[in-house]
């Protein structure tokens, strides 16, 4: 069985290609993204596309990937809603709630709690914004916690889903910033760190150099199409 690799795309969007052979797009927001490298523009397929919320620089291209690859879309239920109303095949959509797990062909995505205002790309109601717990073919569980403030209650996603690796937006403004970011490595008792949602615009000030990273926890800052092994 291979690795589980993540690769970043910029922005809040990566790509997960499991052990399993299948390719896991989280908020693929390519077009329109400055920092997405240019030869992952057009993906070549996607298996699986998982989305936290409905802004635009996370919904971003799911709609022409789904359409294109046939891919199964992972989202709350109403911004599932408003994919399939506009032009994802509602027999390829999944549908949860916070607290529900799909099982896509061997991967296991659940949505968690996260704190932001939530919208679709048009501005109509979307559904709460959430966090997403992957979990592959052999084991592995990355938690994305999405555009989120820190809050108490991720130390139960840490005490629930044992996360290998933790991506966490750092950028402030719209996010958490660094010093939230810092604890929430804490709360979350991850012993890898990811940190995205920075560096795409000018109003993202956080950088990873401004995190006081906890003891024992190993940051894993990457260029825009950079990957780790999980």
């Amino acid at each position: 069985m291979a690795d589980t690799t993540l690769t970043w795309l910029g922005h809040a969007s990566f790509r997960l290609d499991t052990s399993g052979g299948k390719r896991v797009y989280i908020d693929p927001f390519l077009n329109g993204n400055p920092k997405c490298p240019e030869n992952e523009l057009e993906p070549e397929r996607a298996d699986i596309i998982a989305l936290t919320h409905g802004h635009g620089d996370h919904v971003g291209d799911t709609v022409a990937i789904a359409q294109k690859h046939g891919s199964t879309v992972v989202a709350l239920v109403e911004l599932a809603g408003w994919l399939g109303k506009n032009g994802v095949d509602e027999g390829k959509l999944r549908n949860p709630n916070k607290g529900g797990t799909e099982h896509v062909d061997g991967v296991l995505i659940t949505l968690v709690n996260a704190f932001h205002s939530g919208s679709a790309p048009d501005g109509s109601y979307a559904g709460e914004p959430s966090g997403l717990v992957v979990e592959t073919e052999d084991g592995k569980s990355i938690y994305f916690a999405g555009d989120t403030c820190v809050f108490g209650d991720m130390q139960l996603i840490g005490r629930i889903y044992h996360p290998d690796v933790a991506v966490l937006p750092i950028g402030d403004h719209f996010t958490m910033g660094p010093r939230e970011a810092s604890v929430a490595m804490d709360l979350l008792g991850v012993k890898r760190v990811v940190p995205c949602h920075w560096g795409t615009f000018g109003l993202l000030t956080g950088t990873p150099d401004q995190l006081d990273v906890p003891a024992g926890v190993t940051l894993e800052t990457m260029e825009p199409g950079g990957t780790i092994t999980v």
